[in-house]
């Protein structure tokens, strides 16, 4: 039997619907949105949440004309007399600003006229609309402009929805997808404040005090300070991650989870998938990246044996936990992440309101924005604005681990001569120099402490270490897990002498006994022979060593 298609990457409803993709139900949030109005609702969720699938469903839901047999066998379709009510009763205007980002405010000015024109061009049956006057004709006709000057683009959405309204005579629904996106872009491209006050009048004309509104709906990842663009707006209703409200449409529920797996046939794949893409607690609901779930099983279809991977991290940019680590001054703040990483619980005051510009202004600001994009999650309850944060998952670890070890390699590549001097010690087969090098470094770095994963990842975080080192000795060839003998060889490395080749087990030492994890080192690699591919690329001299860590300790052993 044939498995309904993955909507990996499919944010239109109606297609998803209609194309016999695999949908998990959110339509609930219509309900509960109509039980619970507000004038202007904003729900700020991390990337890759569906915010934007959702917003699609809202339009398909209330817009005039749209296609009700969508809805069949739904949630939603049970709630009679909301449907009778309310689906394909409004004119609904969407616009979604993710797009609008340059490297000047005059190229993201035009951007943003482009996606206004592109949202009003379903409504160019108002040309010939027997209701407006040829004034009112007139002044849409300005909003088809993709060249719009900066005043038109103010004023557009207020435009927009006060003709649909004398049109059909009913209020209209605004949806604003990616509101903050125009911000973020922004303060990076050095002109934030004429792009504040470009979105602070585009939505104090379409938000407040719109007579022709019927409700909004905003999306985005961060709450921005009311004070930035949001200034006198009381009709405003933010959802954030810690609100309980509609906490379960946005991201997967275990159920969800469960019931996905069970369909493609991956049920045995729980405990990984739970392992890495679970953990975020929005509100009252723990709920799993829907990117990632979606991506894990369509990789697992093509490959049944393939194991996670981060997604998330492939999907854009990291620069808010970049910046985190960069900043790691304070031993104090170094060791706070050093316990996240363990998955230990750090207490921390959030602040659900900042500017783009405050954002990285000092490390407390930045605690909350990891919270806020989804890289810490809440764990238990929150003690006024003091929150308990947590790592969620695997794949968070995964992107924290991978800065590290990127801050890692830049100061080791600015360390040279202490590089020449370990791979030095390594290559003269002194254990103990190289044992007190490595120490060192080990002191650098982040470490990893006992709780929070499997034995072999903690042996791949130092390992890591190792490689970090070793890429920096341009003139030897290293190898990592390469398959040699009965197995797979740690660390393989051809010295710029001919004839000298190394090997490198590492072991993780769970116990803390660093003596034994040297003894098993070793004995693995003479047990399954990992000097066989050095041997048979003519090297005539191994030096063999296994290397045992624990924490920021470790011990270092040879066999010549």
């Amino acid at each position: 039997m044939d498995k309904k298609m993955l909507p990996v990457g499919v944010e239109d409803f109606e297609k998803l619907i209609k194309e016999g993709f695999y949908f998990v139900d959110k339509t609930g949030m219509i309900a509960e949105l109509l039980r619970n109005p507000a004038q202007v609702s904003l729900f700020t969720r991390p990337r890759r949440f569906g915010k934007t699938l959702n917003m699609s469903m809202l339009k398909c839901f209330f817009e005039t004309g749209g296609d009700p047999s969508v809805f069949e066998g739904l949630a939603i379709a049970d709630e009679t007399e909301l449907c009778g009510k309310y689906m394909g009763k409004f004119p609904v205007c969407f616009i979604s600003l993710k797009d609008v980002g340059a490297n000047s405010f005059e190229r993201a000015k035009e951007q943003m006229g482009s996606v206004i024109a592109d949202a009003v061009y379903p409504f160019k049956f108002l040309l010939d609309s027997a209701v407006l006057d040829e004034s009112d004709k007139e002044v849409f006709r300005g909003l088809t402009n993709r060249h719009m000057d900066e005043q038109t683009i103010c004023d557009s959405m207020r435009i927009v929805t006060r003709l649909l309204e004398k049109h059909y005579g009913q209020k209209v629904i605004l949806l604003i997808d990616e509101y903050d996106v125009p911000l973020q872009k922004a303060f990076y491209g050095g002109y934030y404040d004429e792009m504040v006050q470009l979105i602070r009048s585009l939505f104090s004309k379409a938000l407040k005090t719109n007579p022709s509104l019927q409700f909004a709906v905003l999306t985005g990842c961060l709450r921005i300070s009311k004070e930035s663009i949001f200034t006198g707006m009381n009709n405003l209703r933010v959802l954030t991650v810690a609100d309980p409200r509609f906490d379960e449409y946005f991201g997967f529920t275990d159920e969800e989870v469960h019931e996905m797996l069970e369909y493609y046939g991956f049920s045995e794949t729980y405990r990984a998938v739970k392992d890495w893409y679970d953990g975020y607690c929005f509100g009252g609901e723990e709920v799993y990246c829907p990117w990632d779930v979606l991506n894990y099983i369509d990789l697992l279809r093509a490959d049944p044996k393939a194991r996670p991977e981060n997604f998330w991290a492939n999907s854009s940019g990291n620069d808010v936990v970049r910046e985190f680590v960069r900043k790691l001054d304070v031993s104090v703040t170094a060791r706070e992440l050093e316990n996240l990483v363990a998955g230990d619980v750090v207490m921390k005051e959030i602040r659900p309101e900042l500017t783009y510009r405050e954002m990285y202004d000092s490390i407390e600001n930045i605690w909350s924005l990891l919270y806020m994009t989804g890289y810490l999650t809440k764990r238990g309850e929150a003690e006024g604005r003091m929150m308990p944060l947590v790592v969620p998952n695997m794949e968070i670890r995964d992107i924290f681990t991978t800065q590290i070890m990127d801050l890692f390699k830049e100061q080791v590549a600015g360390d040279g001569a202490m590089v020449r001097e370990f791979c030095g010690a390594l290559k003269d087969g002194n254990a103990g120099k190289t044992e007190e090098l490595l120490r060192q470094y080990l002191r650098q770095t982040v470490g990893v402490r006992d709780t929070f994963v499997r034995r072999n990842l903690k042996e791949n975080f130092y390992h890591g270490i190792l490689l970090g080192i070793l890429s920096f000795k341009g003139n030897w060839y290293v190898t990592s897990n390469y398959e040699t003998g009965d197995g797979y060889g740690d660390i393989l490395i051809e010295t710029e002498d001919d004839g000298l080749g190394i090997v490198i087990e590492v072991k993780y030492a769970h116990d803390g006994d660093l003596e034994k994890g040297v003894e098993q080192a070793l004995r693995q690699i003479g047990e399954r022979h990992y000097d066989t591919a050095l041997s048979k690329r003519g090297i005539k001299r191994v030096l063999r060593y296994g290397i045992a860590c624990y924490r920021k300790e470790c011990r270092v052993g040879i066999v010549l």
